[in-house]
């Protein structure tokens, strides 16, 4: 399939959905407090499907890698960064290359994930897409290959009760260098997602996936909408639609879209 994408590209808005399809995805420089969006017509939540929305964490809800912000607690940023940007890419494994990163991490107080958690910031429109979800009576799920210690009060404060992460060991009040538990990977995000979809209830044909990096693809493509955002050259060239950014409520569009093609 090609994909089809929502984005913003320079001085212009670009929108390549399906030819006459109403778009208002919104243009550069706006951000996630951005009120004077042009108003966009949405479903009403008692004829809208219901659906389960699951998104990828780091650079896909929140603008940062959460590992690398621990890492610049251990000192060890650079090496982290350059491991994460290869493994998103696809071209190492994620399971491997967790395991390096968080090597890396072993002596850094717990106390850090206050910090980390006070540095993380939401993308733009994050907020918003998920308010406009619940509205619709959607369920929102969050699936990461980052860490529990940090997703949950994200979780937490967009009112999202569903995820699922990696864990962090922790012996004398720091990190030891290791996760415990099974690991979240590219495989495990699509188990999530059909897992999550099961337990509600729902058909995959009613699950959308958002995801920007290499081990994202497998929830992608499982998913009835799989979107890439903002993502990595590989994932967005497999992806069935993708959202350039820079703000992440423009998923809205492709599912409307969708939507009112069937």
């Amino acid at each position: 399939m090609t994909p089809t994408s929502v984005g913003v590209v320079p001085d212009a808005v670009r929108a390549t959905l399906p030819v006459g399809a109403p778009t208002e995805v919104p243009g550069p420089g706006a951000d996630e407090t951005d009120t004077a969006r042009s108003p966009r017509v949405t479903p009403d939540p008692t004829s809208s499907p219901v659906r389960l929305l699951v998104m990828d964490v780091d650079s896909t809800l929140i603008e940062q890698e959460v590992i690398e912000l621990l890492a610049d607690h251990a000192g060890t940023r650079a090496e982290v960064t350059e491991v994460t940007e290869r493994a998103m890419r696809g071209e190492i494994d994620f399971g491997a290359s967790l395991r390096e990163r968080v090597a890396t991490l072993a002596g850094v107080p717990v106390e850090a994930f206050a910090d980390v958690r006070a540095r993380a910031t939401f993308t733009p429109g994050v907020r918003e897409l998920v308010a406009e979800a619940h509205r619709r009576g959607w369920e929102v799920a969050l699936v990461s290959g980052g860490f529990e210690e940090i997703v949950a009060d994200l979780a937490a404060e967009l009112g999202i009760t569903r995820f699922r992460a990696n864990r962090l060991e922790v012996a004398g009040g720091r990190l030891t260098g290791r996760t415990t538990g099974p690991v979240v990977d590219r495989a495990a995000k699509e188990v999530a997602l059909r897992e999550f979809a099961a337990e509600l209830g729902l058909p995959m044909s009613a699950t959308i996936a958002v995801g920007d990096g290499a081990n994202d693809l497998d929830m992608i493509g499982a998913a009835g909408i799989g979107v890439a955002f903002a993502a990595k050259p590989v994932v967005r060239a497999q992806a069935p639609y993708g959202v350039d950014g820079p703000r992440i409520d423009a998923v809205l569009e492709v599912v409307d879209q969708v939507d009112s093609a069937r």
